[in-house]
């Protein structure tokens, strides 16, 4: 937490993406930056209208803005960034039902992932900093699949089906949502590794001019040309962007001189170093990513340049 902060009021993070997308894993490594007992997790799912049984029998998917509560969401994340607690609903995705209320208390930061979470524009104000994942499709279905079985009870088939009955869902009412973030981070396999799924795949950060982003010009210099590089390109509307490349098999050595370059961006912040990258596998094994580290590290400096008050609103 920085020792100056400004902002007397959390700030807000919000991670949306479609189902799998790897929201939740990008939380998990940002909140242990942070200190996890001054960081609040928001999941927009829980603000489901339906049980998963309700959904199939009505033929609507989650991923349609009137299967959820998003006027309960919207009031709910107004009162957190003022400061007051809610009494929020809970899903159950390992059953697929709908649980008692539980009591959401605000903490220094508060991070809201899920699906819908910029539907609205009363929900994009109250954010001060967006972010959407949009990795490669492929690498997403085969999340879904893995995450799904494991956790959800879902058999292959099942979630194969899924997958098919959120196609279009996810075409009109999540994609459209990428539109609205200040960052657009994009993991994707290796040119010569067309299976990978976690180690060594590559982070591309969109970085649009909605917030100040940082001078990355050391950090670039020590990632070498192959593991970090930064380059002008065009947004899908046509707009001037930076494109930031992470390399996954960016050298170890180097991976820890850029993540030391970055931390000292963030000197308020120093004291809250804490171990980065870290996710399980499809086998259930723990594991550590260079790209999801740096990835994670990246959006902690916007975090605490936030409650410095650099771009408050």
């Amino acid at each position: 937490m920085p020792h100056n902060r400004v902002i007397d009021r959390p700030v807000i993070l919000g991670l949306v993406g479609d189902s799998a997308a790897g929201k939740s894993t990008l939380a998990s490594g940002i909140a242990a930056i942070l200190g996890t007992g001054r960081v609040a997790v928001l999941r927009s799912d829980d603000y489901h209208r339906h049980s998963r049984a309700e959904r199939r029998r009505n033929g609507i998917t989650a991923l349609n803005p009137k299967a959820n509560h998003l006027d309960i969401l919207e009031q709910h994340l107004c009162l957190l960034r003022q400061g007051k607690p809610v009494l929020k609903p809970v899903y159950d995705h390992a059953r697929g039902t709908l649980e008692r209320p539980a009591l959401l208390e605000p903490r220094d930061f508060i991070i809201v992932e899920g699906l819908l979470g910029y539907h609205s524009r009363t929900l994009r104000d109250c954010y001060d900093v967006k972010v959407f994942l949009d990795p490669d499709e492929d690498l997403r279905i085969g999340w879904k699949h893995a995450r799904d079985c494991a956790e959800r009870g879902y058999t292959p088939d099942e979630v194969a089906a899924s997958l098919e009955r959120r196609r279009d869902d996810s075409q009109s009412h999540i994609l459209p949502q990428r539109t609205f973030a200040d960052m657009v981070v994009r993991f994707h396999r290796p040119d010569d590794a067309p299976d990978e799924s976690g180690i060594r795949l590559n982070a591309r950060h969109l970085l649009r001019p909605t917030l100040p982003h940082p001078d990355l010009g050391p950090v670039l210099d020590a990632g070498g040309k192959t593991g970090f590089r930064l380059a002008l390109a065009r947004d899908t509307d046509g707009k001037p962007v930076d494109v930031l490349d992470i390399a996954g098999d960016i050298e170890p050595r180097r991976a820890k001189a850029v993540e030391d370059l970055l931390w000292s961006l963030i000197p308020e912040a120093s004291h809250l170093r804490a171990p980065l990258g870290q996710f399980t596998d499809h086998r259930g094994q723990p594991q550590q990513s260079h790209s999801l580290a740096l990835s994670q590290l990246l959006l902690t400096y916007h975090l605490v340049k936030a409650a410095l008050g650099h771009f408050a609103r």
